[in-house]
Parts: structure tokens; sequence; C-alpha cells
């Protein structure tokens, strides 16, 4: 599962530097600065999905979820987004030490040849 997990923050990183090298790259050519948001790539690349899914969102969980939150969402730089979804994925995969009691516990309940008590 960490796996899986980095994978998808590894691409959300890969998606990030991308789409920040594209802002730079059309910067640098037209002389001023230019931010692409998430939600204009999004509906450059499939205007269809993005109308499912506010259709979708905003019949099966609630109105209120697209319209201040996920528009404000799109409404941002990809880069941006990007970045905080790669980071996100990559703090959910990190492996937690185990706690004082959790360790004892598992001590208690476990053999000396490995096998569970209980």
């Amino acid at each position: 599962m960490r796996t899986l997990l980095r994978a998808i923050g590894l691409i959300a990183l890969v998606m990030a530097v991308i789409t920040g090298v594209n802002d730079v790259i059309r910067s640098v050519a037209t002389s001023e600065i230019v931010i692409e948001p998430l939600g204009s790539i999004w509906y450059a690349i499939s205007p269809d999905t993005l109308i499912l899914a506010q259709a979708a969102i905003q019949r099966n969980v609630h109105p209120f979820l697209w319209d201040p939150v996920i528009r404000w969402i799109l409404l941002q730089p990809s880069w941006v987004v990007f970045s905080v979804l790669s980071l996100f994925f990559y703090l959910i995969s990190l492996h937690r030490k185990r706690s004082a009691v959790q360790s004892a516990a598992r001590d208690y309940l476990t053999n000396t040849d490995g096998t569970r008590q209980g």
C-alpha cells in the first residue's frame, strides 16, 4: 500500500514539474507572467469529464462541495495543486514508528515462536 501511495505521489510530483515548467516557458515566451489554473488545463484536455465530475459531485455528494471547495481548487495554479497532492501522498505513505503501548501489546499477545495467543 505504501508503494502505491508513493507512486501516486511521484506521478503528482512529475505533473507539478511539467505544469510548472510549462508556465515558465510560456511566461518567458510572452514576456509576462502566465499561470495556468488546474481547471483550465482539465477543460482543455477533457471538458466532458469536468462537466461530468461537477454534475456527479453536486447531485451525489453535496452542491456545497463543488461550488466553494472544488471550484476554488480548480482556480489555483496547477503546479501548486499537484505539489500539494504529491506532498500529501508522500506523507501518508511514511512508515510510522510503533508507540510503546503498541509494542508492549504486540509482545504480550505474541508467543516466543511467533504465533499469536488470542
